[in-house]
């Protein structure tokens, strides 16, 4: 990569950020368009009113006409069918809770109205950006439904939603029984029963008479489950690439909608063991005693300037058998997405926490999060765990990071005769690379040695990358400045939004981590020879700092861990290197290699071939340069 490569690659850098500065929707821009279209709507509407005959408006002026409670309930009971008895009632409130969860439903449609969490809080700032807690409530925004479409003899439309209908309520310890009314003994029932010191509900339906309630052949009946999911994080944009709906088919491994964009999942032939919409760290789950018949889900980005992160809707196909009594059993969680109580209820819903998929998550979930969990234990400070879970990994991976090292050491010995091809060739590079090539098959030097071991650490720092965002232990957990470990700290609040998804904040973990890289590189490659690709020096150099806009706004658990593992990383290479490695000792086995009688490799053979075959084509090039243009002699 020459020089004119690494400032094309920055001027695109620098495009990009432009670019996107540029095309980024401004919410106050944004607010104050729909204030003025609001504003002309407005004055339209007096205008239109103004016109119109005075005996129109008088007319409309008239207050309405009083029509009788009891012909209000005789109309509604005739869109109802045999359900009119539950047409009308008076909608109340009832609640259930345990020292972990507060839930309160509504008579009306037996529903959920909001689930609010004793153990778990959200952080909002004030008009001075200090953090203030409010109450989590999950299911709280008045536009999610939780509806039942019931098969009804005699409704208008043929189904009716069992939020149009008013239920009675039985009340026992830790149970709440909603029943619909649909005369002569019939009824559809939803029943909850709340485990103690748990975030479950044992969810029930069951009809009595349901074949004199629902049309003959009746084998299914769907529920309509819409949830517009709210922000509770800190960072919304983070959020929202960890919120979906999660579903696993019964015989198959879990499934989920897209994270970052609309999508639609339709499995409504395949049975269906459970579905969840799930945020970053909580969801609301139902599971199947048996199996769902089917299900469509879908999701539904929202604008950023939305008060919800998206809109996710379920529509779940509930088997019925059409005898005269139905029941079908659920079990519903409504909580933090913690390993161990969704482990415990079964069938994979652990799996709704974004640890990752395949090798990542195993990682994650067996040997990355019980080793955080048995030293939290011990410890109890979570950015102390952090460090000494770095200490471990680095420990962990040590034989790698010394045979990098010892590679390393290797061409540090040799960099003396590089250095005497280097004013050898210096006017022909490539000669320059097969001379260096020869000499580090002549003394036995690997120099992709040092690469190869960082190649092999790389799934463990994938699978970290994923582990601290998700994992719900680190949720407003404080470490030094830092207030919540899951989302990014803020050393310094900027007048503006930068572009590149840095935002309008400093991160301090995220720079320290920054100037250790800085420092860890030039310690590291000071020794290292980059006669062959000079630019490939300038470039360690240069991508930290591409990354300082990802790593600004991502949890702080991860760039702390980052740059635990750096101090920890320039502290092992000075010891190895200064205490461990025996440099004369590689000089004398380097020299007893050069002795020995050499036999290429296959691969090595190839390298040679490709190699000349190269300096055949460079010198055919130069040929062409100097012959004279025009056939002139």
């Amino acid at each position: 990569m020459d020089r004119n490569t690494i400032i094309g690659l920055l001027l695109i850098f620098a495009l990009l950020m432009a670019w996107q500065q540029y095309m980024k929707p401004k919410a106050k821009a944004a607010q104050e368009e729909k204030r003025l279209q609001d504003s002309i709507t407005q004055v339209q509407q007096r205008a239109a009113l103004k016109d119109k005959p005075k005996t129109e408006a008088t007319a409309q002026a008239q207050p309405p006409v009083a029509v009788p409670d009891s012909v209000k309930a005789a109309q509604q009971a005739s869109q109802l069918g045999v359900f009119g008895p539950a047409a009308s009632g008076k909608a109340k409130e009832y609640t259930l809770e345990n020292d972990v969860i507060k839930i309160v439903f509504s008579s009306k449609g037996g529903r959920i109205q909001y689930a609010e969490m004793k153990q778990h809080f959200k952080v909002d700032e004030d008009d001075k950006k200090k953090e203030v807690k409010t109450p989590l409530r999950l299911l709280e925004d008045t536009k999610n439904k939780f509806e039942y479409l019931l098969p009804a003899a005699g409704s208008a439309k043929g189904v009716v939603s069992s939020n149009d209908l008013f239920f009675t309520v039985e009340e026992a310890p830790n149970r709440l029984v909603f029943r619909a009314d649909a005369g002569e003994g019939r009824f559809f029932e939803q029943s909850y029963t709340l485990s103690p010191d748990n975030y479950t509900l044992d969810y029930d339906i069951r009809f009595e008479g349901f074949s004199a309630i629902a049309p003959g052949g009746t084998s299914e009946i769907k529920l309509n489950w819409v949830n517009y999911l709210d922000k509770l994080e800190k960072n919304h944009r983070f959020e929202r690439n960890y919120s979906t709906v999660y579903f696993r088919p019964a015989d198959d491994s879990p499934e989920y909608c897209s994270c970052t964009g609309d999508d639609s999942k339709d499995k409504n032939s395949v049975p269906l063991k459970w579905v969840s919409h799930a945020n970053q760290f909580f969801n609301t789950a139902l599971v199947a005693d048996n199996s769902f018949k089917g299900a469509v889900m879908e999701t539904k980005m929202l604008d950023e300037t939305d008060e919800n992160l998206k809109k996710v809707r379920s529509e779940i196909r509930i088997p019925i058998k059409g005898d005269g009594a139905e029941a079908f059993g659920m079990t519903m969680y409504l909580g933090p997405n913690e390993f161990n109580r969704l482990r415990a209820i079964g069938y994979n819903l652990e799996d709704v926490i974004p640890f990752g998929r395949s090798i990542l998550g195993s990682i994650n979930r067996w040997v990355v999060r019980p080793v955080f969990n048995f030293l939290l234990g011990l410890i109890g400070t979570k950015g102390i765990v952090i460090l000494i879970l770095t200490l471990i990994v680095k420990m962990a991976v040590y034989p790698l990071t010394y045979r990098m090292l010892y590679s390393q050491s290797k061409m540090a010995a040799l960099k003396p005769q590089l250095a005497h091809l280097k004013e050898r060739y210096k006017d022909d590079a490539q000669q320059q690379q097969v001379e260096t090539m020869k000499i580090y098959r002549e003394y036995g030097v690997n120099p992709l040695g040092g690469c190869l071991p960082s190649l092999l650490q790389m799934p463990i720092w994938i699978a970290l990358y994923r582990f601290f965002p998700a994992a719900i232990e680190f949720r407003q957990a404080g470490f030094l400045w830092a207030t919540d470990l899951s989302s990014y700290d803020v050393a310094l609040r900027l007048p503006m939004e930068l572009p590149m998804g840095f935002g309008s904040h400093l991160s301090a973990f995220t720079f320290l981590w920054a100037i250790s890289t800085l420092v860890y590189t030039y310690y590291s490659t000071r020794d290292m020879d980059f006669t062959a690709n000079p630019a490939m020096k300038y470039m360690q150099y240069v991508m930290p700092l591409f990354f300082l806009g990802f790593f600004n706004s991502y949890a702080s658990g991860l760039t702390l861990y980052l740059l635990f593992s750096n101090l920890i990383t320039i502290a092992q290479t000075i010891i190895t290197r200064n205490y461990i490695i025996d440099k004369d000792k590689i000089l004398a086995m380097m020299e007893e290699h050069r002795k020995k009688p050499k036999k290429k490799s296959g691969w090595q053979e190839r390298l040679d071939q490709a190699m000349k075959e190269q300096q055949r084509i460079q010198a055919e090039r130069e040929k062409g340069k100097q012959a004279p243009k025009g056939g002139k002699k």
